[in-house]
């Protein structure tokens, strides 16, 4: 339910605190909704420096409107 820009915003900080808590993965609830957020999510993990690999959750855990994160 949140805005795309604070969205964002809440995953930038969400990624800060899980490295320096020393998670090595993370998941991203971010809905099916329209596909906006989940895009915008998937975006912005593609061009983090903090991600080594993220995709869908699998259908028992999410499926799409999940991303797992693994974390370098």
């Amino acid at each position: 339910g949140e805005r795309y820009e604070q969205a964002l915003t809440l995953l930038d900080r969400y990624l800060d605190d899980a490295v320096l808590e020393g998670f090595e993965k993370v998941r991203i609830i971010h809905g099916k909704g329209t596909g906006a957020l989940r895009k915008g999510v998937q975006e912005a993990l593609s061009k983090d420096r903090r991600v080594r690999h993220f995709d869908f959750a699998k259908p028992e855990n999410g499926g799409s409107g999940v991303t797992e994160v693994e974390l370098k």
